[in-house]
């Protein structure tokens, strides 16, 4: 039974009906879509706008529709939408009582409660992920605080730094995902309903009532703007694609520490495949999907956009479009972060190939450059200097390690022995002890922060 078939005369086109019909997605909302239920009916008959024994008679009835679809005796099927499928559900149950579920609302307030419910429990289970995230990687990066590798610019080798500092960098972007969904939340968490159609009811609805029964902070302050936004869908959209952007960047890296030319990791064998043809290969294709993935959650962002940057006020049919954006999100990013974290956890480390590469590539120029201006060298000139010595060592196959004191005092008579201390990867590390620097000793620092933000979220 159509809720809206009332006023009309013929049946919907078959066509138009599969294109307007929303349950093969919407049925996501099944869960929230009950709950809202039995609380818009609990505060129907405490506030007497339907007799209480019907108002728990509605209740008791969705908690056993509710029941009989978590236990697979109860199909979702046969209606355009979720909620139409509740209430014909109800309806066939209880009678006409179950008629009187709809009072003093309208499916448009009805949704845009469900989907705020729906995002405020991606957005929890998403935090609950990207702290256990943070956590695995504060506690790599203690275990690997003095394993020096180079850090990168322009994928170059730029200058000494260590795994653990690398893995700092990281805990700290995805804590402040986990912070902006939390941020986020709080916006989520205001309740639309009682906004009805697009200018509230005339029934005397308890709006507070009905908002502490379902969790929510308070209530939509204007009944058009409750109905007709999606702001807390862009907004959560926009942070989940911070954190698969995040993704996509540290896997883009395992991805080339994973190969020969690097070999910095070790991918576990349960987090890799073959090929079909060639005996010998290992694919990261877990990290290449997670690199991938990225894209559909820029897309859902990108649609949410879009469907909504012309919409006149209120309500429009256009806003259909705003659930299957939230739910591939919200699938693709919980599930990025769970395999994630599992392959993490069981990736090994190769400090030795780390530590080689730190000491090649002349990842310590800019220690001579620092070296030099220390010891009153204006830092441009000692630039210049050191450009010039790592030309020398180029042409002559040498290393900044390797190159003769004797040499060095070429370039400038300042140079005396204590550079090859300043040359020293694992020295330039120790030396870098300023906030944010990649010492062991200030990365402890870190590590205690990213912690005590952990406990705060």
């Amino acid at each position: 039974m159509k809720l809206w078939s009332g006023r009309f005369t013929a049946e919907l086109d078959g066509l138009a009906e599969e294109f307007n019909d929303s349950l093969p997605f919407d049925r996501a909302m099944y869960r929230q879509d009950i709950a809202c239920s039995v609380a818009h009916c609990t505060m129907l008959g405490a506030t007497g706008i339907i007799p209480e024994a019907d108002a728990k008679t509605i209740k008791d009835g969705l908690l056993a529709i509710l029941d009989d679809i978590d236990g697979g005796r109860l199909e979702i099927t046969g209606a355009e939408d979720i909620h139409s499928f509740v209430e014909n559900a109800l309806v066939s149950r209880i009678g006409d009582v179950g008629k009187k579920l709809h009072t003093a609302r309208s499916r448009n307030d009805q949704v845009a409660t469900d989907l705020r419910l729906y995002v405020r429990d991606a957005a929890d289970g998403a935090i609950s992920q990207l702290c256990e995230l943070v956590g695995t990687l504060a506690d790599l990066a203690e275990k690997h605080a003095k394993d020096v590798m180079p850090a990168y610019t322009h994928m170059q080798k730029a200058q000494p730094t260590t795994l653990g500092h690398y893995f700092s960098a990281y805990a700290n972007m995805f804590l402040r995902d986990a912070e902006r969904l939390k941020d986020c939340r709080k916006r989520v968490n205001v309740m639309p309903l009682g906004n009805g159609a697009a200018v509230a009811t005339t029934f005397p609805v308890d709006r507070a009532l009905t908002a502490k029964l379902l969790g929510f902070d308070g209530v939509t302050e204007n009944s058009l703007d409750g109905v007709s936004d999606r702001d807390f869908v862009i907004e959560y959209l926009s942070a989940a694609a911070l954190v698969m952007l995040h993704l996509s960047r540290i896997n883009e890296e395992f991805v080339y520490w994973s190969g020969g030319e690097f070999a910095f990791i070790k991918l576990a064998d349960e987090f890799s495949t073959g090929s079909s043809i060639m005996p010998q290969k290992k694919n990261p294709d877990v990290c290449e999907l997670l690199r991938g993935k990225s894209g559909r959650v820029f897309g859902d962002l990108a649609a949410m956009l879009t469907v909504m940057k012309g919409l006149p006020l209120a309500y429009n049919k256009d806003m259909q479009e705003d659930k299957e954006p939230v739910f591939d999100a919200d699938k693709t990013l919980r599930i990025s972060l769970a395999v994630f974290t599992k392959m993490l956890k069981k990736t090994g480390f190769d400090a030795d190939a780390m530590a080689r590469a730190a000491d090649g590539g002349f990842s310590c120029a800019t220690e001579v450059a620092d070296y030099l201006a220390a010891k009153g060298v204006p830092f441009r000139t000692a630039h210049e200097i050191t450009g010039k010595i790592v030309r020398r060592c180029i042409d002559d196959g040498r290393t900044l390690q390797d190159l003769p004191l004797d040499e060095y005092k070429k370039f400038s008579d300042v140079f005396d022995a204590d550079v090859f201390a300043a040359v020293d990867a694992r020295t330039a590390v120790e030396r870098r002890s300023v906030v944010g620097g990649c010492a062991p000793s200030e990365l402890a620092r870190q590590i205690k922060t990213l912690r005590k933000k952990l406990k705060g979220l």
